[in-house]
């Protein structure tokens, strides 16, 4: 008899599997003998894993896992998705899959993107650094929040030569927006993210009763600190990517010092006033507007926070290359994608995407390749991203859970979720039938039905 610490090496490693660049992650898996990094694939043993990392400051865990008022929104998300049933199709030759897709003329190696969350630094000591560098290694594009805890040059440093896009939460202030354009354009974040439903901070009640904004306390405002413009304003010198948010986060440590005085928590509460009237400040931002941004950055430039049939179409005549249909859901701080952070009662993100793509006007800039339709909300498996893409989505954004993975294991958790998320999808196409993202995109009354 084989002993049994040798079988996985003497065994075949294909068994229970198929050829896939990311469904041989659960080969791997098998083949260690060994449960996977974080413990668990399944999203919600991760979260309550990530709650008891963080025990000792639920208030960091609760400021990504909270949702606006009662959680109406968030479960209006999760509901969408079981509306949509997939319908399997047997003796088809899925043997080889690929799942790479084409974003504004980019091919990525899959339909996933990173999604803007803020203040990473709260979740894990090295903050976006950590995903960063594993969506850098998967070559799998990220967006850097603008309430990131790492400066816009430490984070493209640290994503090496990965994809990377850069979210913009728009300054009141032309020359430092400008100022924050010319550094992403710089440091090599090829599209432009532009929030739109986050002018004010919604009602969030997890964070009101436990009074938590880092922000205030000069957390999560680390590309302002270290903007050129920003800080001439307030008559300092740029902070350098070396100076960075302690972790844990503890506000009432900070509260503390800031009574008794300290002159450098004191200087930082200043600077957190003066990039609190710069940004997320109550100041809504009208249509008109985007021609500023169009005229200064050369690349894609996207909104996100978009859940209307007419603001999507309005944004095809805008000229804007994409849009992400979100509410706020596990992406501001992104801040946070899932929960729906911003409106409590809105339109579930899913029953906005089908809603949309059923615009001709939507429907033709789609098809003629100059408008791009990227999801957010609520995505927390591969058959979440097959339901998206089917309903026409080109491509989808993970947010809450990597940050899970984060909190449990810095870059090597962001890594495992990535990977993991991603077999799951390859082989949730595969065994529906199908080979590619063509044969299921836009094509949701042939391969799911809708159930009431």
């Amino acid at each position: 008899m084989a002993d049994p610490s040798t079988a996985a090496t003497e065994a075949p490693k294909a068994y229970g599997s198929a050829p896939g660049r990311w469904s041989s992650y659960m080969r791997e898996i098998f083949a260690s003998r060994r449960p996977p990094l974080l413990g668990s694939v399944n999203p919600d043993n991760i979260e309550a894993a990530a709650r008891e990392k963080l025990k000792d400051s639920p208030a960091s865990f609760n400021f990504i896992f909270g949702y606006a008022g009662s959680g109406e929104t968030y479960r209006n998300n999760r509901d969408a998705f079981k509306r949509w049933q997939i319908v399997p199709r047997m003796l088809r030759d899925v043997t080889h899959r690929a799942i790479e897709t084409e974003l504004f003329g980019v091919t990525y190696p899959s339909p996933l993107i990173i999604a803007p969350i803020g203040v990473q630094g709260c979740m894990h000591p090295d903050g976006e650094l950590a995903t960063a560098r594993a969506a850098g290694a998967l070559g799998v594009p990220m967006i850097l929040s603008g309430a990131a805890s790492r400066s816009i040059e430490a984070v493209a440093k640290a994503n090496g030569s990965g994809p990377r896009w850069f979210q913009l939460y728009w300054p009141v202030s032309d020359e430092i927006t400008l100022s924050l354009l010319s550094r992403a354009k710089n440091n090599g974040y090829s599209a432009l993210v532009v929030t739109v439903d986050t002018t004010a901070i919604g009602w969030r009640p997890h964070d009101i009763d436990t009074v938590f904004l880092p922000f205030i306390h000069s957390v999560g405002i680390q590309i302002a600190l270290s903007d050129p413009a920003f800080m001439k304003a307030q008559g300092v010198e740029p902070f350098s990517d070396d100076v960075i948010p302690e972790f844990p986060y503890n506000p009432l440590r900070f509260d503390k010092l800031y009574l008794e005085g300290d002159e450098k928590v004191r200087h930082g509460v200043q600077l957190a006033s003066a990039w609190g009237q710069q940004a997320v400040n109550g100041v809504f931002r009208t249509w008109e507007h985007l021609k500023f941004l169009r005229q200064n950055w050369e690349g894609p430039l996207i909104l996100k926070g978009i859940v209307s049939v007419q603001d999507a179409e309005l944004a095809v005549a805008s000229g804007v290359d994409g849009i992400v249909v979100s509410n706020h859901g596990e992406s501001l701080r992104r801040w946070c994608v899932d929960r729906g952070r911003q409106v409590d009662g809105s339109i579930s993100t899913l029953f906005a995407l089908e809603r949309i793509v059923q615009s001709p006007i939507v429907k033709e800039a789609q098809a003629s390749g100059k408008f791009t339709i990227l999801f957010d909300s609520g995505i927390r498996s591969g058959a979440d991203i097959f339901r998206a893409i089917a309903l026409g989505a080109q491509g989808v954004l993970l947010g809450r859970t990597y940050a899970y993975a984060l909190a449990v294991a810095g870059q090597a958790g962001v890594d495992a979720h990535i990977r993991s998320i991603l077999a799951e999808f390859e082989l949730t196409l595969g065994l529906s039938g199908y080979r590619s993202i063509a044969e299921i995109l836009g094509k949701a009354e042939e391969v799911m039905v809708k159930v009431e």
